[in-house]
């Protein structure tokens, strides 16, 4: 990170990760790497439609907004 503030970005991508690792990765046993990757992309549809608490927004829609205020 080579800007003032980039360090706030990756709030949200540790944030992303740390979730998917948690809820799926380490709670089950794939039993091939197709499974768990059907099951991380399943998750992660799931992450992107879910309201999350500090924006009370999903993260597809807190992105739209965002695009829409660049444009």
């Amino acid at each position: 990170m080579d800007c003032k503030g980039r360090a706030l970005d990756n709030i949200w991508i540790k944030r992303f990760w740390g979730s998917l690792k948690h809820d799926y990765v380490y709670s089950i046993s794939a039993d091939d790497g197709f499974e768990l990757y059907d099951g991380n992309q399943n998750n992660i549809e799931y992450y992107h439609h879910k309201f999350h608490h500090t924006p009370e927004q999903t993260p597809h829609g807190h992105y739209k907004e965002s695009m829409e205020k660049v444009a």
